[in-house]
């Protein structure tokens, strides 16, 4: 803007007159030139600076240290290389510990992955610098009811209906929900070879699942094959993910949640409860077998151990009886006579030892005709009611021994 004719200096305003009535840098003068008057001294009222005065100044100062002014060859040579000085400086970048930055000529990758520092690449729009964390595990839950991937990555809720339901190779259906926790192997392949990585992790991830859980039943995939599904599904989808060169590995594959669908479950708990009242009746009838089977095997061998003795038994008692025969047979051959006459008194010794006896004399039958008188009777009352061994038949009267 203009300054006014009718003051003094930038800093201060005079007072009337017209010959060195301007006032001094730190205050108007009244009505003349000296400094006393207008009461402006320095220790006066100070206004602050003009910013068009300041700008007016730097600009003289420019032109003296560019000759010509900027409108020169000269000028404009250091307005461009200030220019280029500072976009070169906005080519310095620096790469956090857990991260890995790959450099960009013109579009196109160049050297290795540049690891955590402070450095260098052309700035844009001739480089540019991808910066992708490599140590960050990442998360991709599938099945979930809200369907949230937790990546750093994530988009939202996924809708999907079906990718929870899953068959079984007992042609049974099963809602599943598991988590994928995986890593970056490979900086190159993870951000150039492959169109959005996490979604080929999560459609890799529900196709390993469904071919391992077709492959196993309800049961086993809720029970003790748990650790299993999911280090066969680990393995399968490595391998998935090594053949499309994704560029990542796979930490670990945990199962959150293995139920049948949510329309059959009262009656799937209706059959576990069923299957479970089974599993504890064959415990009990496990029990009892275990208990009894033990008993019964310790009675047998007694019983076997038993006939066994009275086998031993008997054969030594017949043996010995044999052995008897033999050697009274062989003494019955030597001498006929006096063996029988042994062998009868012998037996009739054994016969007669606990009975009672009645002697009748044989020359006394019919003596002058007198009868012999047996008391048989009394004789039967005096026996022992303990039963005897039977009598041998008593040789006819008059017969020989």
């Amino acid at each position: 803007m203009a300054w006014n004719n009718n003051g003094g200096g930038p800093w201060g305003s005079g007072g009337g007159g017209g010959s060195g009535g301007g006032g001094g840098p730190w205050g108007g003068g009244g009505g003349g030139g000296n400094r006393g008057g207008g009461g402006g001294g320095p220790f006066g009222s100070r206004r602050p600076p003009d910013m068009e005065d300041v700008i007016r100044k730097g600009q003289e100062r420019l032109k003296n240290l560019i000759p010509g002014g900027f409108g020169s060859y000269k000028g404009i040579a250091l307005v461009v290389l200030g220019a280029i000085a500072i976009w070169l400086v906005t080519g310095f970048f620096r790469v956090q510990p857990n991260q890995q930055a790959i450099q960009l000529v013109f579009g196109k990758p160049y050297g290795k992955p540049v690891e955590p520092g402070l450095h260098y690449n052309l700035p844009s729009p001739i480089g540019n610098v991808v910066v992708v964390n490599v140590q960050d595990q990442r998360r991709t839950v599938i099945g979930s009811r809200g369907n949230q991937v937790s990546t750093p990555y994530s988009r939202g809720p996924r809708p999907t209906s079906t990718e929870n339901l899953m068959l079984t190779g007992d042609e049974n259906i099963v809602d599943i929900e598991f988590a994928v926790l995986w890593q970056i192997k490979d900086v190159f392949k993870y951000a150039f070879d492959v169109r959005n990585p996490e979604e080929n992790v999560r459609s890799g991830a529900e196709a390993a699942m469904r071919e391992v859980i077709g492959k196993s039943n309800l049961q086993y995939a809720q029970t003790e094959g748990r650790s299993r599904i999911e280090q066969d599904t680990k393995d399968l989808l490595q391998r998935m993910l090594d053949e499309y060169g994704l560029g990542a590995r796979i930490s670990q594959i945990q199962l959150l949640r293995v139920d049948p669908p949510q329309e059959v479950i009262a009656a799937f708990r209706d059959v576990q409860a069923a299957r479970a009242d089974k599993e504890k009746l064959i415990n009990e009838g496990n029990t009892y077998r275990n208990q009894q089977l033990p008993r019964a095997k310790g009675e047998a061998e007694s019983i076997v151990q038993r006939a066994e003795a009275y086998k031993a038994e008997i054969v030594a008692r017949a043996n010995g009886d044999a052995q008897r025969f033999i050697q009274v047979y062989e003494q019955w051959a030597k001498a006929k006579d006096i063996t029988t006459e042994r062998l009868y008194l012998d037996t009739m010794e054994e016969v007669l030892r606990n009975v009672n006896k009645v002697l009748v004399d044989k020359n006394a039958s019919g003596a002058g005709g007198v009868v012999p008188y047996l008391p048989l009777p009394e004789l039967k009352s005096t026996q022992p009611s303990s039963p005897q061994p039977p009598r041998p038949p008593q040789p006819l009267p008059g017969a020989t021994r």
